[in-house]
């Protein structure tokens, strides 16, 4: 039972360290940039239009109260 987990560990280490292409370090950071960049964008629109939405019921239901 224990061999045969040592065993599967020692495989897939080697598997990850041989015969995985994993991308360049540089490619890699500029990759994750990207995906912080347009992120922060994404989030901020949500926050605008969740905002926006906000506003407008607030104000709906102030004439309505009214």
């Amino acid at each position: 039972m224990m061999a045969g987990l040592v065993n599967y560990i020692a495989e897939s280490y080697n598997e990850l360290k041989n015969h995985v292409t994993w991308t360049p370090w540089a490619e890699a950071q500029r990759l994750t940039l990207i995906v912080i960049v347009f992120s922060v964008i994404f989030s901020l629109a949500i926050w605008g239009i969740d905002t926006a939405f906000s506003n407008l019921i607030e104000y709906y239901f102030t004439l309505v109260k009214s």
